[in-house]
């Protein structure tokens, strides 16, 4: 009595295990043959056209809006292209992501703004990943070259954007740098890593350790912009330009900081990083306004929550983030939340009908509201982090 028991036991947690595998696996597999004919379908009208068009948005008139390499973000549909590959390890995908790829080649000379780290690593850096063709490194280091010119040992920081004037308050900007800037500094460490010159190393580690002691409030939200005097580095001001308020939480730039700094911990181990990803992560879901299905509002504080638009990009670079984030602290915790996010955007929601969408996978992503630019549209970093956060989960599921 006593053996079937314990072997009626087994079998009921067994059939318990098996039918949350299948769960993922179904859940997984799903959004790879939904994002592998949504997506293909623009591959194939780039092919009728003999072109390589980049795609970033929809327009007003309801058209996709492609872009030149010279865009910030021109490396994220080869990424997304790479991760199809990934992801479906068939060919076609492998052959779409080499030509787009190599699109992008004199983006590595690119010295007039700090995002060449998105655009090069998306690209080439997956593409170093998933094919080790070492011809990519060269790029990669190039493309490092060309972001250390914008490197102020004064200051200790990489300048984001050249000198200019604030838009919103007609002020001088003298050396701004915005939060978004964590996310180039992988292009740096992996320099430091193909070369084995540590300045690009010692110029990451400057940035990262300023941005932590200048970007972030008490409640470890950051600022998105901080204004430094080019001669003696001091901070001259702190702006949010993308979100809602100078003291407000814009969602996308807490998603780049969570990333960001998970990214140094993964190259540094200094436990400094990870508890400030830890730390934004928390603001974040301690959020009064954090909605049920963890799709952040554009900005944490806009005054018209809850007819505030959402922001499907935000919740994405977080859930991939979290994906790896829980690689190294609070496995279950963190898995969970990036677990909800990916349900929700995959979702009715957000998640496009095939073949509708303009080939994009996700809807309800925001760019710009201040100035009034990609307000409630599809956009391709949504995408790029949404797949990237899908293979990250099959990953760490084994599917």
């Amino acid at each position: 009595m006593k053996k079937k028991l314990i072997s009626t036991l087994f079998l009921f947690i067994f059939t318990l295990t098996v039918s949350s595998q299948n769960k993922r696996n179904d859940f997984v597999s799903e959004n790879i043959s939904f994002a592998s004919q949504q997506v293909w379908k623009e591959v194939q009208k780039n092919a009728i056209s003999k072109t390589i068009l980049l795609p970033r948005t929809i327009n007003d008139s309801k058209q996709t809006t492609y872009i030149s390499i010279s865009d910030w973000t021109s490396g994220f549909f080869p990424g997304s292209l790479w991760y199809l590959y990934d992801l479906t390890k068939h060919e076609k995908w492998k052959q779409a992501a080499i030509r787009y790829t190599l699109s992008l080649d004199s983006v590595k000379y690119l010295k007039i703004h700090h995002d060449v780290g998105f655009m090069i690593e998306c690209s080439y850096g997956n593409g170093l990943r998933l094919t080790n063709n070492q011809a990519y490194k060269d790029v990669i280091v190039e493309a490092a070259n060309s972001l250390m010119t914008r490197f102020k040992p004064a200051v200790g920081l990489i300048q984001s954007w050249d000198s200019r004037t604030n838009i919103k308050n007609n002020q001088n900007w003298g050396c701004p740098v915005i939060i978004d800037n964590m996310m180039n500094l992988q292009l740096l460490f992996d320099a430091t890593r193909f070369t084995g010159d540590s300045v690009y190393w010692k110029a990451a580690i400057s940035h990262a350790d300023k941005t932590l002691t200048n970007h972030f409030r008490k409640d470890n939200s950051c600022y998105h912009l901080v204004d430094y005097n080019l001669i003696d580095g001091s901070v001259i001001g702190k702006h949010t330009v993308q979100g809602y308020a100078d003291e407000s939480a814009w969602a996308r730039g807490q998603a780049w900081a969570i990333y960001g700094y998970t990214v140094c911990y993964r190259y540094t181990k200094d436990k400094k990083y990870l508890l400030q990803a830890e730390k934004t992560m928390d603001f974040v879901l301690k959020n009064k306004n954090l909605p049920n299905d963890f799709i952040p509002y554009w900005d944490f504080d806009a005054p018209k929550i809850p007819n505030e638009p959402r922001d499907a990009s935000s919740a994405a670079i977080i859930a991939s983030a979290l994906y790896e984030l829980c690689k190294y602290s609070k496995p279950d915790y963190y898995k969970k939340i990036a677990d909800r996010m990916m349900i929700s955007l995959a979702g009715n929601s957000y998640r496009a009908k095939l073949n509708e969408n303009n080939n994009f996978i996700l809807m309800h992503s925001v760019g710009n509201i201040p100035f009034r630019a990609e307000i409630d549209v599809p956009l391709n970093y949504a995408d790029y982090y949404f797949l990237e956060a899908l293979s990250r989960k099959r990953n760490l599921e084994k599917i």
